[in-house]
């Protein structure tokens, strides 16, 4: 350890000079009753998802953010049948032990995250010839 406040030729700062917080007189405080506890969370929770997958609590299968994205850029409609065939494909793939999975589908190819039920992104089925899918273990076609 270096003198002068210096560590591996770091500056420590001196927090004894840092100014005093003020005390909050219990007439400032939050009406307890006022506060819904769970405000915060629902908060963080609608905005971490800008996209809502609709069928998620049904099928069980998420739409990671980058994968709504893709959907979105590349103007794949994630319909009712495509939802159920990526359903059918989770089984076949969790069945069998896959972890990173290729699903390919009459619209679009999806990689999945089969252990989470999420699939982290899609490219449609014009551009599926172009890409070099890695990090794979599995692949199924629905």
């Amino acid at each position: 350890m270096a003198n002068n406040g210096q560590i591996n030729n770091m500056l420590i700062p001196n927090v004894s000079k840092l100014p005093k917080h003020k005390n909050v007189g219990g007439n400032q405080k939050i009406n307890d009753a006022s506060v819904n506890p769970n405000e915060f969370r629902d908060l963080l929770k609608e905005h971490s998802n800008p996209v809502a997958n609709p069928l998620e609590k049904e099928t069980g299968i998420h739409l990671s953010t980058h994968a709504a994205r893709r959907l979105r850029e590349r103007n794949l409609e994630m319909d009712s049948a495509e939802f159920f065939k990526l359903k059918d494909a989770f089984s076949k793939l969790k069945e069998k032990g896959g972890q990173d999975s290729l699903v390919i589908t009459d619209k679009a190819a999806y990689i999945v995250d089969v252990p989470n039920q999420k699939v982290v992104t899609a490219i449609d089925k014009n551009n599926i010839v172009d890409n070099v899918f890695t990090k794979i273990d599995s692949t199924v076609l629905v």
